[in-house]
């Protein structure tokens, strides 16, 4: 039996019935957006030095080494502040990523590489990223602005292109996605910089593509349909998901199969970018099954009357 129905005579059989349980699918998503609020709230991002001033050192000390061996360094040397973070990178742990709240001078600088060479003599030295308060605050900015203009140009095509209430239903399903990633993100500590928006944006691209497709499935089969009841609605959009089901989870399985690999092949920088991109694959493809469909005919209901729902079909699990 095929997960997602087997075509009979150019028809699709129905193997479970989604918009007659989005009850239970908005519950879950409330619950899980709840639960990420609260830790957003309780332990707020681990921000990086893009969003944040101070600097980030990272150091390619070619052998193993303990945090303490690697602060011992740090507090030998002259710093404004010690070290907020250090958290160990690379294939074997060779590569240690120091976080510090405030900014290096050329001298303090110099002195941490030369007392990092005494310390870790296999080391190749010490990257070190500065950003100001100013910069820091700016990239904060522009991030968010990025975030919000790509919903309001996405939410503007699909009202255009399809109907309001498609595009309220889109972007909610989006920002679903979004504080997802957030979510889990903050619930594991994992650094915020710019490669996250960049991973969030493209989440907000790839969502939206599925969900435009089962949108435009949703307004062909209407063309024609008469709904008489809140019934009707229902099992036309479940008729139109599962028409689509096949394509959504074959796309969605070959970009993870892509972003799986970048994960564990694609080196230490685009790490948090690839299971950024990990998460919000899955979120996505759950959202624009089982979140931006069932918002639409919750609302598009209102324009038929609050007709109950028929019996369900004994056929339909």
């Amino acid at each position: 039996m095929a997960l997602w129905g087997e075509a009979k005579g150019g028809d699709v059989v129905i193997r479970f019935a989604i918009i007659q349980r989005r009850k239970w699918f908005f519950l879950l998503s409330g619950s899980i957006t709840l639960a990420g609020l609260i830790v957003v709230l309780l332990f707020g991002l681990n921000l990086g030095t893009d969003f944040k001033h101070g600097a980030r050192v990272q150091i390619e000390l070619n052998q193993p080494f303990q945090a303490q061996q690697v602060r011992q360094v740090f507090q030998s040397v002259d710093l404004p502040v010690g070290p907020s973070g250090i958290t160990a990178g690379g294939k074997n742990n060779e590569l240690a990523i120091v976080m510090l709240g405030e900014t290096l001078s050329s001298h303090q600088q110099d002195v941490l590489q030369a007392a990092i060479k005494v310390a870790f003599p296999h080391s190749q030295g010490a990257e070190v990223e500065s950003v100001s308060p100013v910069i820091a605050q700016e990239q904060s900015q522009s991030a968010i602005w990025a975030v919000i203009l790509a919903s309001l140009g996405i939410m503007a095509y699909v009202a255009v292109r399809f109907e309001f209430r498609f595009a309220v239903a889109g972007i909610v399903a989006l920002l679903h996605d979004a504080f997802i990633v957030i979510s889990v993100f903050a619930l594991l500590r994992i650094e915020v910089d710019l490669p996250f928006i960049a991973a969030v944006l493209t989440i907000v691209g790839y969502s939206i593509n599925d969900t435009i497709v089962i949108f435009d499935r949703i307004r062909e089969n209407l063309k024609g349909a008469k709904l008489s009841s809140l019934a009707d609605l229902e099992h036309l959009v479940d008729h139109s998901l599962w028409q689509t089901m096949a394509r959504s989870i074959n796309t969605v399985m070959t970009v993870l199969f892509a972003a799986l690999t970048l994960y564990f092949f694609g080196g230490d920088p685009i790490h948090n970018f690839c299971f950024a991109l990990l998460v919000g694959l899955i979120s996505g493809a759950y959202s624009s099954i089982f979140i931006a469909s069932p918002i639409w005919v919750a609302w598009r209901a209102r324009s038929i009357g609050k007709v109950k729902p028929a019996r369900p079909d004994p056929s339909v699990v």
